[in-house]
């Protein structure tokens, strides 16, 4: 059951959500010139796990699952999180960073499909709308670079598969009535994500020969933890419960273009008429999904 709340609230905690998640595509690319992927995830992971505990238990939220809950948290964590995480890391390593972004991002079209077959949501005319725009935005996004993504395919493979596990825990997260607040369980999913992490660590990527980053890189990774992981997913969570998966995922289209901006600004990204038309097409297509939200069921 979806929670009302303030249209400008949740307008606000979109944005929020939607810039920091943008800025992350470029961080995340900035490290890994000095960190592993794997190493990189496992100590954002760690780091979020840790803060996150501590602010649900200095708050008084118990941090025990109800009787049952234990399988749906790693079960949603092993996609939204985890899995999401993983792969865009690595897709970075065979992709530039504004690509990543536009690929990902394909998740909400996969999202409402999802949504229809297994949360019964019912796809009004609108939301249906708003995705195409969306998703012609990022194709215009993507004409600017077509020749980079034909040309390096198994980057933009791995970032499809990021995409659909995403979707797959909005889904998951959706499917389930929690008990636990959203400050314990974005924390469970982080300590969960953590924990099977680091054994690849250990397996593919050896702490020996691990030297210590750049004080960018720390400050960025300190960035990294506090904005997109920790606060990101405590309003992400807080947002599925007040809105269907589809509008959810459709409001989300904000961040790859912050991504692409950014990556313009920050890492030299070249800055093309696409993208300033693409910006046009996304926005409409957000404002077209929170003008009027849809949230009946079937």
């Amino acid at each position: 059951m979806m929670v009302k709340m303030p249209r400008s609230l949740t307008g606000l905690m979109i944005v929020l959500v939607g810039v920091m998640w943008g800025l992350n595509w470029p961080s995340v690319k900035f490290m890994l010139a000095e960190v592993p992927p794997l190493t990189l995830r496992a100590g954002g992971f760690s780091a979020a796990a840790l803060l996150l505990s501590a602010i649900a238990l200095a708050v008084g939220q118990s941090m025990r699952p109800a009787k049952g809950e234990a399988v749906s948290l790693v079960l949603t964590s092993l996609f939204v999180l985890f899995g999401f995480n993983m792969l865009t890391a690595m897709g970075q390593l065979f992709t530039p960073a504004s690509n990543a972004a536009l690929i990902a991002y394909t998740m909400p079209s996969l999202t409402a499909v999802l949504s229809v077959v297994f949360l019964g949501e019912v796809l009004h005319r609108r939301l249906v709308l708003a995705i195409g725009i969306g998703l012609a935005g990022l194709m215009v996004l993507a004409s600017a670079n077509l020749p980079a993504l034909l040309a390096q395919p198994l980057g933009p493979a791995i970032m499809l598969g990021a995409a659909l596990s995403w979707s797959i825990g909005n889904i998951l997260m959706q499917l389930r009535k929690w008990t636990l607040h959203p400050l314990a369980r974005t924390a469970w999913f982080f300590i969960i994500a953590a924990i099977l992490t680091w054994p690849l660590v250990f397996v593919f990527e050896p702490l020996n020969g691990f030297s210590m980053p750049s004080a960018a890189s720390l400050w960025v990774f300190a960035f990294h933890v506090c904005g997109p992981l920790v606060a990101c997913y405590v309003l992400w969570t807080v947002l599925l419960s007040r809105l269907s998966a589809t509008v959810a995922a459709i409001s989300t289209l904000i961040a790859p273009v912050v991504g692409v901006l950014s990556s313009v600004i920050l890492l030299g990204d070249e800055l093309s008429w696409q993208k300033g038309l693409a910006l046009v097409l996304i926005v409409a297509s957000i404002v077209m999904t929170l003008l009027k939200p849809t949230q009946k069921r079937t």
